[in-house]
């Protein structure tokens, strides 16, 4: 450690030191310990800390680093570090290191919590999130040893959470690495196409980018000193982005390579610009000048999409050093410590005004899993830049409505609403707003005046459908109260829960309680505005309703099952201490594959197989009314029988949408057997389908695919 560091760094002997310290405590505390790879678990600090030293962070950030997992994995507690280190190692080691032994009802509520403590740490020191992300980077570097669901279900959040953040933070590098190492796990096939179609790339593209590489060089050499030229390859995340959302073959990718010219000022990047569009036609409306109007994480370059020898259109990207060390480390490379006392920290609160802008919309809903809402929604890498009339610059994520333009103005601005105006001409309310767009927000002062209830499945931010629902939250108590019972009887309906008049108030008085509501209206007026989702926790009040009031039947002699013996089934499924026996897949949950399943002895119809998680099955099988007649059943090994799962669609309502539903499902060659659909009152489609898969991953991959469909909200199994 401390040879690349004297070799590598600009660290005084004193940091040297400090850093040397820390790898000494982290290698003996973590001494007995062995990662899933079976190497020593001390590879993961070291490997964290070179990251931290790549990205240019200083002593501190590699001291914590190194230290980062003794709190949460050894007897190591803050206080030693503290001590030993100092406030500053310890708050980031603290910022890192995951929740402790937190009371929290579900997996989602802890992710959100863990992110929560991360987004407030990161508050008050943007160097937890890049210990973080570097922390991520070496966890998705090392992930193959990691059991499959666990491999997909880190993948996933680092492409939902991690990602996005590195994105917003400019740190291309590790958004990049990450991105491409999740898809490798979430859609391996894919991965594996993409990969082998860049190795056999043809030869007469690599010989066209090289042509045109030396051209521009000779013509930049003339007008630029010292510019430098090279080639970009696409990252296998973006490739993918457009081959399976926008459909498009391979072959059809054109900005799979970019040249990219680097050179010393702003005046050489405008220069440059010139003569690349004297050399080549430009494609109109494919001119970005984020040098003027940097994007948020603050990269700045010239972008434009020129067309070359026979009619191939490439992308050309220039830019100053400073700009590409800014491109490639985003914060990392203009953090306060080393801004110093140059105005740097008040520059850094501004550029993370969106952190705290998250935490205080979700301290206002009140829901913790709103972040991570926010952060998929919010952080997507495609950005608009949107004009007001005084020429302000407004940024939105791609797919923002004017809605969300009023609401990123002012909340009073978006409450008053009324109407907005699109370079001129009216515009209606759902416009999804563009790059370069003048919009004005048509307002009105008429008392009791506000958003409507349809703008919350219209708005793109979550920033915005938070002001909305507090808009409801305080204006509109009585309606929400009547809105919030009837949703609750609407889903009871639908999920076929029946209680009478003493049970029912029971029941919804408890689950009041469990959201810490002491009175029934509140409970009622937070499901009005939308502060709760009913949809959300149904799981619970399924198992709740079967576990306390629905009416169990009698148990028989003849259901006892005898001695555990395991023979191999003829449906894919074993049934330990039966054989020959009948085999039923149970409707209320369509096990597959890979799922945890349970079976339960029936009456004349064998054994119904139930996923674990099953609202029907009881969490504790010892104090459920029958336990003798629930047995274990395990999935054969060569199982590959196809198998029926049945989806609920939620979607905007839309003409075309289940045309796209369909085609997307032809397009992975899925088989539907049944669909239906129906129209809600608030401008909603659900879409009730049952479909042909093999498999757990097989469905996942075909949910995932659904729910990039226009219009499409949620996908639910």
């Amino acid at each position: 450690m401390k040879e690349r560091f004297k070799k590598e760094t600009s660290f005084t002997q004193k940091e040297i030191d400090e850093i040397d310290k820390a790898y000494l405590l982290a290698e003996r505390v973590h001494s007995a310990q062995l990662r899933y790879s079976g190497q020593p678990y001390i590879i993961h600090p070291i490997a964290v800390a070179n990251v931290l030293v790549d990205f240019g962070m200083d002593a501190q950030s590699i001291e914590a680093a190194l230290l980062h997992d003794t709190v949460e994995d050894t007897d190591v507690t803050l206080d030693d570090i503290r001590s030993n280190f100092g406030d500053d190692v310890a708050a980031l080691v603290d910022g890192v290191t995951k929740l402790g032994k937190v009371p929290l009802t579900t997996k989602e509520e802890f992710q959100a919590e863990n992110i929560r403590k991360m987004l407030l740490a990161m508050s008050n020191d943007i160097r937890v999130i890049i210990i973080k992300l570097a922390d991520r980077l070496h966890n998705m570097r090392t992930l193959q040893y990691m059991a499959p669901q666990k491999k997909r279900d880190i993948a996933l959040e680092t492409l939902e959470i991690y990602a996005p953040i590195a994105h917003r933070l400019g740190i291309r590098a590790a958004k990049e690495e990450l991105e491409d190492r999740a898809i490798r796990f979430l859609d391996p096939i894919a991965y594996a196409d993409i990969e082998k179609s860049l190795d056999q790339m043809s030869k007469s593209r690599l010989e066209f980018l090289e042509e045109t590489k030396a051209q521009i060089a000779e013509r930049i050499s003339t007008v630029v000193k010292d510019a430098k030229i090279d080639g970009r390859i696409k990252s296998v995340h973006g490739i993918y982005r457009k081959m399976y959302m926008q459909n498009k073959n391979f072959d059809q990718i054109y900005d799979i390579y970019a040249i990219r010219i680097i050179v010393d000022s702003v005046i050489d990047c405008y220069n440059c610009l010139g003569v690349i569009h004297d050399m080549f036609r430009p494609m109109p409306g494919r001119f970005k000048d984020y040098i003027s109007t940097p994007k948020p994480n603050m990269y700045q370059s010239l972008h434009t999409t020129v067309i070359g020898k026979d009619g191939i259109p490439f992308e050309v990207q220039i830019r100053t050093w400073e700009m590409h060390r800014t491109a490639e480390f985003g914060i990392a490379a203009h953090w306060k410590y080393k801004l110093g006392i140059k105005g740097g920290k008040s520059s850094l609160d501004k550029r993370l005004a969106w952190i705290r802008q998250m935490l205080d919309d979700q301290k206002e809903s009140g829901d913790v899993q709103e972040l991570v809402r926010a952060i998929k929604s919010d952080l997507v890498p495609e950005d608009v830049f949107v004009f007001t009339p005084r020429g302000d610059v407004i940024n939105l994520p791609s797919g923002a409505t004017v809605i969300d333009f009023a609401y990123a103005i002012h909340t009073a601005v978006g409450n008053k609403m009324v109407g907005a105006k699109v370079d001129g001409r009216i515009v209606p309310i759902d416009y999804v707003v563009k790059t370069g767009e003048i919009v004005e927000v048509l307002t009105s002062s008429q008392p009791g005046k506000g958003p409507s209830r349809d703008w919350l499945n219209i708005a793109k931010t979550s920033s915005a459908r938070n002001k909305i629902r507090s808009w409801f939250k305080n204006e509109k108590r009585d309606e929400n109260i009547a809105e919030g019972k009837a949703e609750i009887e609407r889903e009871f309906r639908r999920n076929f829960i029946r209680l009478n008049d003493e049970d029912y108030d029971q029941f919804i008085k408890h689950l009041a309680a469990r959201q810490h509501f002491d009175n029934l209206d509140d409970f009622y007026a937070a499901i009005g505005f939308g502060g709760i989702s009913v949809i959300r926790m149904m799981p619970y009040i399924k198992e709740e309703y079967n576990k306390n009031y629905r009416p169990q039947e009698p148990a028989q002699a003849s259901d006892v099952v005898g001695p555990t013996v395991k023979r191999k089934g003829k449906d894919g499924v074993t049934v330990e201490g039966i054989d020959n026996v009948l085999i039923k897949f149970s409707r209320c949950c369509n096990p597959l594959p890979g799922d945890e399943i349970i079976g339960f002895i029936t009456r004349g119809h064998g054994v119904s197989v139930h996923k674990r998680d099953c609202p029907n099955v009881p969490r504790d099988l010892s104090k459920a009314a029958e336990p003798e007649r629930w047995v274990k059943v395990t999935w054969n090994a060569d199982v590959k029988t196809e198998f029926k799962a049945t989806l609920q669609i939620t979607a905007l309502s839309r003409i075309g949408l289940m045309a796209d539903v369909s085609a997307q499902l032809a397009n992975m060659r899925v088989n539907i057997n049944e669909i239906s659909s129906r129209d809600t009152k608030d401008g909603r489609s659900t879409i009730f389908m049952t479909i042909t898969v093999s498999n757990v991953d097989h469905l996942k991959n075909v949910i995932g695919r659904i729910e990039k469909v226009d219009g499409v909200l949620n996908v639910e199994r």
